[in-house]
């Protein structure tokens, strides 16, 4: 397998299977992070524990966080920038893939993964009131159908837009052997005698 196109790339199309494949390699860059953090903390400083997740993603859009900012998170924040967008672009690149198998745009990432987590990050400052039951409940079901749909449903059985069926065997490998040139091309020695006469055949002067 293409492991470049298969975590990185956003053309094709992959099977249920391998997008679930990608939730261990993803929790393994997630630990190595973590790790990574850790050590960052111990040489220059900072809090201890931490929080690594999908909610540090939408951190980075989040005003609040940049005013309790201090120099000394400084570098464990950009590790945690670059290894977060690292995985996230693995996270979508795989997530799309398996759109594409479902035969949907790239673009219904919008409300199964982003408007969810948005309404996540910033749902503690809305105000308490009964009209925003109805909000939770359509990022609730939001993110239902987004697990179904990636997660649990088959993919095309033909070929759509997006390309071929990942689980159509590939075509039985040509086993014959290769032609060989000059196996069937014979060298005649040419012979010293004179030329033939062309003549015209009787019944056609």
């Amino acid at each position: 397998m293409d492991w470049t196109w298969y975590l990185f790339r956003f053309d094709g199309r992959i099977n249920r299977a391998k997008l679930w494949l990608a939730m261990p390699v993803i929790l393994g860059g997630l630990s190595v992070l973590g790790a990574a953090i850790v050590a960052i903390q111990s040489l220059f400083g900072g809090p201890t524990p931490f929080s690594l997740g999908t909610k540090d993603i939408f951190k980075l859009v989040d005003p609040d966080v940049y005013r309790t900012l201090k120099l000394a998170d400084l570098p464990r924040l950009l590790v945690k920038l670059l290894g977060i967008s690292l995985l996230l672009w693995t996270y979508f690149a795989t997530s799309i893939k398996r759109l594409h198998d479902r035969d949907k745009r790239g673009w219904w990432m919008v409300p199964f993964f982003v408007i969810p987590g948005l309404y996540n990050q910033f749902a503690d400052r809305l105000p308490d009131s009964y009209f925003m039951m109805l909000p939770a409940l359509i990022v609730f079901v939001l993110s239902v159908w987004g697990f179904v749909e990636m997660y649990c449903l088959k993919g095309s059985r033909k070929t759509n837009r997006f390309g071929a069926d990942p689980l159509t065997p590939p075509p039985p490998r040509d086993t014959r052997p290769r032609w060989d040139q000059q196996s069937e091309i014979e060298m005649v020695p040419r012979k010293a005698s004179p030329p033939p006469v062309w003549r015209v055949k009787p019944g056609y002067e």
